[in-house]
């Protein structure tokens, strides 16, 4: 079985990736690359992917990974329906929200910050 997967180039800090369609079973590293069909920058939200190779790998069963099925929809790629829709409104969820300085009562601000004056 095939999979669509980023595979990481660039420097230290600055990554970039390249769209390569792997063998499934092993690991990223170690998988053998069948081809490279596109890139992505992510600091440029830039992606090059050969829409007509990736739509052939997708006809033969290769199953792109989350982020991949993300950028192949926001390149026109049309995904087959056993493809996983990436969910877009995903939330990020606080462990102690009330801890947050917004979340504060106004009063106990005021209060910290005129005592921290007459100190």
């Amino acid at each position: 079985m095939l999979a669509i997967r980023l595979q990481r180039l660039g420097r230290k800090g600055y990554p970039v990736y390249r769209l390569a369609v792997q063998e499934a079973q092993r690991h990223p590293s170690s998988g053998r690359v069948i081809a490279y069909v596109g890139s992505y920058n992510p600091h440029t939200k830039e992606s090059n992917i050969q829409a007509e190779v990736v739509q052939k790998y997708l006809e033969t069963g290769a199953q792109p990974t989350p982020r991949v099925a993300k950028l192949l929809k926001e390149a026109g790629v049309k995904l087959p329906k056993w493809v996983k829709e990436p969910v877009s409104d995903k939330q990020k969820s606080l462990r102690n929200p009330e801890k947050l300085r917004k979340n504060q009562p106004k009063e106990e601000a005021v209060e910290e910050t005129t005592e921290a004056t007459e100190e």
